[in-house]
């Protein structure tokens, strides 16, 4: 098993050069890096070459830039700024050799038909797919169990990536999304293993079902989630990807740094060592 480290999980009391020495010391293998506000801070006071050379000269690496946000559905004018965002995110992503590039769902309060969000879905990660492969680069669609989220079930956007049918598109599986609107292990059993690129592994407390945000979250196994119901599949389809760590609870943000760092580490390989 390869661990990571989302940037998430440190918002509000840490960055991306602290972040980046506590996970080498602590001996995780990977880091996504949050594009919306971390990197951004860091450039402020590092260079990109900086940055790169770091992770030349250290075991952890760059996992993913998290993230392309509310790709789909957009008015023209919106599509064009998503798109030149897009194009800094692979240019930071092939100077820091970064695999995959995670892209996050509209999150919007207006109704829209599930045949109009599958259309616009498929048709923007085609796009941004082929901007990506000249360099090598992934997408990582990762749904959002929100009932305002426009994909927020493991079987919607499954089912969309399965008609991009591209080997350079897949999925993120969060498990506290996967659990917050009800997804279904029968549609985890019948997935394609080599389609899920990331797991992000979380819990959280026992709220109903559409009424879970991420501030829920808490560390993995101290929660109402089917962790083990969710890993026992992955293991039986012989899952092999990077499990990185992903928590937004408050209380955690008024923890050290490091101290966050290393129980999330801790609980994360008690949880998932049993079966990755």
């Amino acid at each position: 098993m390869k661990l990571g480290f989302n940037q998430a999980t440190t918002l509000e009391n840490s960055n991306l050069a602290t972040d980046i020495d506590l996970c080498e010391q602590h001996g995780y293998d990977y880091i996504e890096i949050r594009t919306m506000d971390k990197l951004p801070e860091y450039l402020e006071q590092h260079s990109l070459d900086q940055l790169a050379e770091y992770f030349k000269e250290h075991h952890i690496k760059p996992l993913a830039l998290n993230a392309l946000v509310y790709f789909n559905n957009r008015s023209n004018e919106d599509y064009q700024e998503l798109l030149n965002e897009f194009k800094q995110m692979l240019d930071y992503a092939d100077k820091l050799q970064v695999p995959y590039i995670v892209v996050v769902p509209l999150v919007t309060k207006d109704k829209i038909l599930k045949k109009d969000i599958k259309a616009s879905s498929v048709d923007v990660l085609n796009e941004l797919a082929g901007l990506a492969e000249p360099y090598g680069i992934k997408l990582a669609l990762e749904f959002v169990g929100h009932p305002e989220c426009t994909i927020n079930t493991f079987e919607q956007a499954y089912d969309i990536i399965q008609t991009v049918d591209n080997p350079n598109v897949g999925l993120v599986l969060d498990c506290f999304h996967f659990h917050a609107m009800g997804s279904g292990l029968e549609a985890l059993k019948q997935a394609d293993a080599s389609k899920i690129f990331i797991l992000h592994m979380d819990d959280t407390e026992d709220f109903p079902i559409g009424n879970l945000v991420d501030e829920d979250r808490v560390w993995p196994g101290h929660g109402a989630i089917d962790l083990e119901g969710i890993l026992y599949v992955l293991k039986e389809k012989e899952f092999d990807g990077p499990v990185t760590v992903e928590l937004f609870r408050p209380e955690y943000y008024e923890m050290k740094a490091e101290d966050v760092i290393r129980k999330a580490k801790e609980t994360t390989v008690e949880v998932v060592s049993r079966y990755l």
